[in-house]
């Protein structure tokens, strides 16, 4: 999560006031009568006549599903082992570029854009230069870790076509690979000032076996700054696996168990979310409604409902795909609540039923 309030509140006792910016207005941009960012104005254009992108961008929550069916088996297999270890491989938990990974545009970024170049500034440090100055795509770039990119025009649309990616790299948080062979299409429209829409298209006939993608959408941050998101500790330190916690498993009554069931909401991310609780084969099943947070969707983080099955390390403590999950009782042991145990806090779902 990107705790840009919290970090802004954090300096403000550190640095001196006129050294923070937080009354500064974005110069040169069209506002409301009470002076606030006018977000539905008509899109910017540059000296060409073409939208100009330039600005600091928000993106909202992207979720990336292929179909598994349009996965090659090698794929498939390793989306599970990256699953059973808790997705410890995932580059940016080993404070590596994320490179294309879809997640990618849902952070922040700065876009600078000149007539022969646009310039991605991300908020992890990593950057894309795109020329748009007319050169082809290399053939055979040599691979890296954000690869290599250059755009037109398509009318007002902005079309980036990339390749050159190494292999170290995922497209999809949940674990899914691709080959130095990946080709990104990217397809930017800026509708009005406020707002931005991307395309992103896969294509890596080794590893899909047709091409496919998602749309992300972002919001313009006027009247304030991006800060720098930095990794400092790595996933090379994670113990253990889905399969380790199997074995640490302990029995639980299949009386206390059913009464865990129920469906459960309550707010992550400032989205609300519901988890329904089963019973089925003695053992307790959550299922996420709705969009899916860390730890993936069903066997290899894929299908449409996120479901796991809870491993009970006590009565009321339960681990599942990496999160840990604790009911909360009343005095006749009834559940009331499920805590959702993530890094970066504990969420509480209330029981509707």
């Amino acid at each position: 999560m990107r705790l840009f309030l919290a970090a802004l509140i954090l300096i403000v006792g550190t640095i001196p006031a006129g050294a923070q910016w937080l009354d500064r207005k974005t110069p040169g941009i069209p506002r409301t009568p009470d002076g606030k960012p006018n977000l539905t104005a008509p899109a910017p254009r540059g000296p060409d006549g073409k939208p100009d992108l330039t600005g600091v961008w928000d993106g909202s929550e992207v979720v990336a599903r292929p179909e598994p069916a349009n996965l090659q088996p090698w794929v498939m297999e390793l989306a599970r082992k990256h699953q059973q270890d808790y997705y410890k491989m995932r580059p940016y938990y080993q404070c590596r570029p994320s490179g294309p990974e879809a997640e990618r545009y849902g952070s922040w970024s700065r876009i600078l854009q000149t007539p022969a170049a646009i310039a991605i500034l991300n908020d992890d440090l990593t950057y894309r230069v795109i020329f748009t100055d007319g050169r082809e795509l290399e053939a055979n770039a040599a691979p890296s870790w954000m690869g290599y990119s250059v755009g037109h025009w398509d009318g007002d649309t902005l079309v980036i076509e990339s390749n050159g990616f190494n292999d170290k790299t995922w497209v999809s948080r949940y674990g899914v690979s691709h080959t130095a062979s990946l080709r990104v299409t990217e397809r930017y429209r800026r509708a009005d000032f406020g707002h931005l829409q991307v395309e992103v298209t896969y294509t890596d006939p080794t590893a899909y076996l047709k091409p496919w993608g998602f749309t992300a959408n972002m919001a313009l941050a006027a009247d304030t700054e991006m800060l720098e998101q930095i990794c400092e500790l790595s996933s090379d330190r994670w113990t253990g696996s889905l399969s380790d916690a199997s074995t640490q498993a302990v029995s639980v009554p299949p009386d206390v168990l059913a009464r865990y069931v129920g469906v459960y909401t309550g707010i992550y991310a400032g989205k609300k979310r519901t988890y329904e609780v089963s019973l089925s084969g003695g053992k307790l099943i959550a299922t996420l409604a709705g969009p899916p947070i860390e730890g993936g969707l069903g066997a290899i983080g894929l299908e449409d409902g996120a479901t796991r099955t809870l491993v009970p390390l006590s009565q009321t403590v339960f681990e599942g795909l990496g999160l840990g999950y604790r009911f909360m009782v009343n005095g006749k042991g009834e559940a009331t609540d499920l805590v959702v145990v993530h890094i970066s806090g504990d969420y509480t779902f209330a029981r509707q039923r």
